[in-house]
């Protein structure tokens, strides 16, 4: 892939509404220095507020802007998968919708991105979460490198540069999206990191909890360490 080639920034949202407008902003100035071809696609996790109404007049102002709007919730994984079903390049920037994760980092890792890497993770060096997000976030990056180690340093870091075609190879279930990394690299993804900026919340709240991902990560653990494990990989030497 070259340094032109167009790509696609998936965002999911739920319930966004005071950080839409300013997060496109980001985006768009972010994205048009790079000099590439791009495009966004919101994808709206059945919000309750204006989120939706939001997403719907950026897209009738920006032929940049695209939009998926599920009609019930179903969760990060799925809005990221229907993100990818939907983007039109070859190139996927993921990134959450809350202002945390810094657009202007996009540049940096698409440079990074091409021929000898497949992925490209942001590294969070300096978190700005909560005392108890960051403790139980090195809890449950301990326990999944002892079981599965994916040799980066910031797997939840939603910031991510990735192959399309890869991606639509991947099993989907609840909270793949934490595991991105392990899941591209059973495809053959080559993988690098770049440090990135981390911001506070500016609106809104967190929309998970730490408890619930604490129990949902280790359930979790146990389903994709068997795919893992179960995985079936094939190089072709001659076909006809």
């Amino acid at each position: 892939m070259s340094n032109t080639d167009k790509f696609t920034v998936v965002l999911p949202v739920f319930n966004e509404q005071d950080n839409l407008e300013a997060l496109f902003n980001e985006i768009r100035a972010a994205a048009d220095s790079t000099g590439r071809p791009w495009e966004a696609v919101f994808v709206d996790d059945c919000s309750t507020d204006k989120s939706l109404d939001i997403i719907r007049a950026l897209a009738g102002e920006y032929d940049e802007v695209r939009y998926v709007a599920f009609a019930e919730n179903r969760g990060q994984s799925a809005a990221f998968c229907a993100g990818f079903d939907a983007a039109q390049s070859d190139i996927v920037v993921t990134m959450d919708a809350d202002l945390q994760n810094d657009p202007a980092d996009i540049p940096d890792m698409l440079a990074v991105f091409g021929d000898e890497c497949e992925m490209v993770i942001g590294w969070r060096s300096k978190r700005k979460d909560t005392f108890i997000k960051r403790i139980s976030s090195r809890i449950a990056n301990k326990i999944r490198d002892s079981l599965m180690d994916d040799g980066v340093h910031d797997t939840g870091c939603s910031l991510k540069v990735m192959r399309t075609d890869l991606l639509l190879k991947l099993p989907r279930f609840k909270n793949m999206h934490r595991y991105f990394p392990i899941l591209m690299k059973t495809h053959g993804a080559r993988i690098k990191e770049v440090k990135v900026n981390h911001r506070e919340r500016g609106a809104g709240v967190s929309k998970y909890g730490t408890l619930d991902r604490a129990m949902a990560g280790i359930y979790d653990l146990i389903g994709v360490g068997w795919l893992i494990k179960r995985h079936i990989g094939y190089s072709v030497k001659e076909q006809k």
